[in-house]
């Protein structure tokens, strides 16, 4: 990757970042720490790999996003508003009354938002159903959809990727937030998901384990998967969640949802600056 195009990348993983922290911050609540742990994969899709137009959200050739991870539905409204599919002084409206941007996402109130999420564990199995209705319509979009580690412990996340891989859907490229924290605790505590890469490729996935707080990283098993026919791609990210602010990482899994003071919400903008 060349150094102008990482540079311009990394800012607006940056960008993401702020905005994310200062519409949580104004509204004095909300779901930072997985947010915060997808801006980077989020810079990439929609600066880089996307074929999108915001000013034509609903354009029939686009690929599509899903964030089945709906709780982070504001670092998805930080990135829309970077792009420019509404103004960005609409994000300090965030899950206010008569919003179009509550906490979880909605694609009938929010400009660019494809589906709705929400109860975990559906958005994959929407992702499925427009990357198999790309196949039946002759289309050439790709869907792209992120899901959360604590999610995955749903069985409908297994369920759609079971006839992903039977429908051979290689315009489904899915993205593992792997930061191993859920709202109870450590994910491994709970409910390890033991070996993602081995898990995913059992079930007929092209798979591959990245540092997913690494822009470069990101761009670079993009690429490979891109070369891969005949089967659905997973990229399992490792990020850190809370990643940016320092005392929202050291959280841990209490960054899962957490109040901010107007103090505490200017040194975390300080720090993302």
């Amino acid at each position: 990757m060349d150094t102008e195009k990482l540079t311009y990348l990394k800012e607006k993983a940056r960008e993401i970042r702020y905005l994310t922290m200062d519409e949580i911050g104004y509204l004095g609540v909300g779901h930072i720490g997985g947010c915060l742990s997808i801006a980077d994969v989020l810079a990439v899709l929609y600066f880089d790999e996307m074929r999108i137009r915001p000013d034509e959200p609903n354009w029939e050739d686009r690929d599509r996003f899903v964030l089945s991870k709906g709780h982070a539905g504001p670092a998805l409204y930080a990135a829309l508003a970077a792009k420019g599919y509404f103004d960005k002084s609409e994000l300090h409206t965030l899950n206010r009354p008569h919003t179009h941007l509550p906490s979880h996402c909605d694609m009938l109130l929010t400009t660019g938002v494809d589906m709705t999420a929400g109860a975990l564990g559906q958005g994959l199995s929407c992702a499925v159903g427009m990357a198999k209705a790309g196949k039946a319509f002759h289309k050439d979009y790709n869907v792209f959809c992120i899901i959360g580690d604590g999610e995955s412990q749903e069985g409908q996340i297994w369920e759609a990727s079971s006839i992903a891989a039977q429908w051979k859907l290689d315009n489904l490229y899915v993205f593992l937030d792997y930061n191993k924290f859920q709202i109870d605790g450590g994910l491994d505590d709970i409910n390890s998901l033991i070996d993602p890469v081995k898990r995913w490729e059992s079930f007929g996935f092209e798979t591959e384990e990245i540092d997913g707080n690494d822009i470069e990283a990101i761009c670079g098993a993009l690429q490979r998967m891109k070369a891969v026919r005949g089967k659905p791609k997973m990229i399992v990210l490792r990020t850190v969640k809370g990643k940016g602010v320092s005392y929202v990482e050291a959280a841990g899994a209490g960054n899962h949802n957490m109040t901010f003071t107007p103090e505490q919400t200017l040194a975390a903008l300080k720090e993302l600056e």
